[in-house]
């Protein structure tokens, strides 16, 4: 994550007193040779959510040009940002000042800002204007770095993997598409109605998108039709990338086996998938199977069962345990292995019984931090045996 500049910039209230980050990382130059600096930081600008980057060019010791770039929430505890980049003209060496407008909300913005090298750090002081809100700049003790070390800190990975080998380092429900920002709406709009599951965080666009003009978006959709979905959203106008990302899918939860028996022509048979796994985990879990849902828009399978809760026999409460699943090919294209993941078990305790009901404040249980679940009982072993599986040995990387 890019290191940011420690620039007070407060959008609601005046805020004075801020410190640049220290970053000490000299440079040596020859005297006189033109160079880009930069500085950086994060601490305590706007609660840590301003990111501001001021671009020096220098001649020597003397800055000739400079660019201050900022990207901050439009409000406070606002997920939207807005963004201004201002060409700052060089007043006797030491004061830039300049005026531009921001890129989102179109509020007027200007800079007056000094600096003063001290040692091998500088101090700036000034004010920032935006719309009505002036903010007063502190800030001393800052350390620049050089163009490389600033490009260097730029590298991004959205996670996207265009033809990955097969699905043990992505996951075949989960994929992204990279697109450029004006033509993110159309591409969005395009998706009402689609049997597609949108990530809602993946709307709000990052101070990396606005700087980089690409915002990822974050979907789901049914393992049978993500290929399709994919080579769809390539052929997008505005679409600079698209392909699987991590998902749901744990190895340590998930098996392979031969695809023949469970496919009726080129689909899976999800009917009887369903019953196969339902039998198993009846046994493993010691429940009667209560329902089977699989979600036309994630391909995911919701199985619910219910047995007598243990907790106090006498009240006869019931126990419901919700276990999801998803099936999916093991790797894009033609194969003929299926891959099997279960979740961990979500348990929920309740007074089912006739009659007037004790209302219980239990919240769900599920996996236990640090192992297998209590109430697992060996299901994904028996789904292995069942299905005449692999399971994936996360040291070796293979299937065994």
């Amino acid at each position: 994550m890019r290191a940011r500049f420690l620039l007070l910039l407060g959008l609601i209230t005046v805020s004075p007193g801020l410190a640049f980050a220290q970053m000490k990382l000299p440079s040596k130059t020859a005297p006189g040779a033109i160079e880009t600096r930069y500085f950086t930081a994060i601490d305590g600008l706007m609660d840590g959510n301003a990111d501001v980057i001021l671009k020096e060019t220098r001649q020597g010791k003397n800055v000739i040009a400079a660019t201050l770039d900022v990207c901050y929430p439009v409000a406070k505890g606002s997920d939207r940002k807005d963004r201004f980049v201002a060409n700052l003209a060089v007043l006797n060496g030491q004061n830039l000042t300049g005026t531009t407008q921001s890129l989102g909300d179109k509020q007027p913005v200007i800079v007056k800002l000094s600096r003063k090298p001290v040692g091998d750090t500088f101090e700036f002081r000034g004010q920032i204007t935006i719309g009505q809100t002036v903010t007063e700049v502190t800030s001393t003790d800052n350390s620049d770095l050089s163009e490389k070390e600033f490009l260097d800190n730029q590298t991004s990975d959205d996670g996207i993997t265009p033809a990955p080998k097969d699905f043990t380092d992505v996951s075949p429900e989960a994929f992204g598409v990279r697109v450029k920002l004006d033509a993110a709406l159309d591409f969005l709009k395009s998706l009402k109605g689609e049997a597609v599951e949108v990530g809602l965080s993946s709307l709000s666009i990052s101070c990396d998108a606005l700087r980089a003009g690409e915002q990822t978006i974050n979907l789901t959709a049914d393992p049978e039709r993500t290929a399709a979905l994919i080579a769809k959203a390539k052929s997008m106008p505005g679409v600079v990338a698209a392909g699987w990302t991590s998902g749901s899918v744990e190895m340590d939860r998930t098996i392979r086996f031969a695809a023949a028996e469970w496919r009726d022509g080129d689909k899976i048979n999800k009917d009887k998938i369903a019953s196969a796994i339902s039998a198993v985990l009846s046994r493993t879990l010691a429940a009667k199977a209560a329902g089977a849902d699989w979600d036309a828009n994630t391909g995911k399978l919701t199985l619910t069962f219910k047995r007598p809760s243990p907790v106090y026999p006498p009240l006869g409460l019931t126990e419901t345990v919700e276990v999801t699943a998803l099936v999916s090919p093991d790797k894009p294209g033609a194969t003929d292995r299926l891959m099997l993941w279960i979740s961990s078990p979500v348990i929920t305790t309740a007074d089912e019984g006739t009659g007037p009901k004790l209302n219980l404040s239990e919240e769900s249980t599920g996996d236990e931090e640090g192992g297998e679940p209590k109430d697992d009982n060996g299901s994904v072993e028996a789904l292995a045996k069942e299905f005449k599986g692999q399971r994936w040995d996360a040291d070796k990387s293979v299937w065994k």
